[in-house]
């Protein structure tokens, strides 16, 4: 009895070192790569780091941005392109998802395709076309306005337009992915349901409201949760587009990350901007899970 105890304790034993085992390259990668940063750049935010100098000043940066309006600006365009940006993302994925499910298959399949094909696409390329739509001198969006008699608008280049045109931009590449979680959970709710309510004569809206909203709440969850995650640390857009202008009206803390360290060598600060953002962004998606994963069942 005693050998067939241990034996089995053994095969425990040698089932649990394999499972690790094979967790270790993975694990291994996350220590080097995102928690040594993480808490790299912690330590680093209570220093003045730059090229010359490293000194301790405890939270001093951390004061200073409390203070510095550049920093404020920036973390107000943030929130904006988070409030703004990911309600209508998840709106707009939700209706497109909706009529697509409805479609055959081939067709749900090339517009799936097709509102896919900017979450696969490079950011960069994207950016560029974009450029080109809102040039103002020859761009297609000046031209199509010019047709109704309306006058040249520099979309980047004024302040009341520019950030409007970032997040415009930032919506396109977003709804990709939501949309094909979407149209796969809508696959996932029994047709049983939907029929009973169309035979007890609900509404469109009861039946959306009363039974497929509530069985979408896991998707949601995660696609909010993501979405604005993705959302806070939008760069690229800002960098190429705009690089914060004009006036900082459409910097973002990323942005502003960036700026302070690789341009300005103010890594202390930099580093302290990117803690504030990460508790922000913690903040905010432990409120998510609450709300939004109250009706999840595991």
């Amino acid at each position: 009895m005693e050998a067939t105890v241990s034996k089995s304790r053994n095969m425990v034993l040698r089932d649990w070192l394999m499972s690790y085992l094979f967790l270790l390259p993975a694990f291994g990668f996350f220590l080097i790569f995102v928690a040594y940063p993480m808490l790299k750049g912690i330590y680093i935010s209570f220093f003045d780091y730059s090229l010359r100098t490293f000194d301790f000043i405890g939270l001093d940066n951390y004061v200073s941005l409390m203070h510095n309006e550049t920093f404020l600006k920036s973390m107000r365009n943030t929130i904006l392109l988070v409030v703004i940006a990911v309600p209508i993302v998840i709106v707009f994925s939700i209706f497109v998802a909706v009529n697509i499910y409805k479609m055959k298959e081939f067709s749900r399949s090339f517009f799936r395709g097709v509102f896919y094909l900017p979450a696969v696409s490079s950011v960069v390329s994207i950016t560029v076309v974009w450029g080109w739509i809102y040039h103002p001198n020859y761009g297609i969006l000046n031209y199509i306005i010019g047709l109704f008699g309306f006058d040249p608008i520099s979309w980047l280049g004024d302040t009341r337009t520019a950030l409007l045109a970032i997040i415009a931009v930032l919506i396109t590449t977003s709804v990709g992915q939501p949309i094909i979680l979407y149209v796969a959970s809508l696959g996932n709710i029994p047709t049983s349901y939907i029929e009973a309510a169309e035979i007890d004569r609900a509404t469109p809206w009861q039946i959306f409201s009363k039974i497929v909203w509530p069985m979408l709440m896991p998707t949601n969850l995660y696609v909010i949760v993501i979405t604005t995650i993705n959302t806070f640390q939008c760069f690229a857009l800002i960098q190429l587009l705009t690089s914060g202008g004009p006036v900082y009206s459409t910097s973002t803390v990323m942005y502003g990350v960036y700026e302070q360290a690789f341009m300005l060598g103010h890594f202390g600060l930099a580093s302290a901007m990117g803690i504030i953002l990460a508790i922000v962004i913690g903040i905010i998606s432990v409120i998510q899970f609450k709300y939004f994963g109250s009706d999840v069942e595991y």
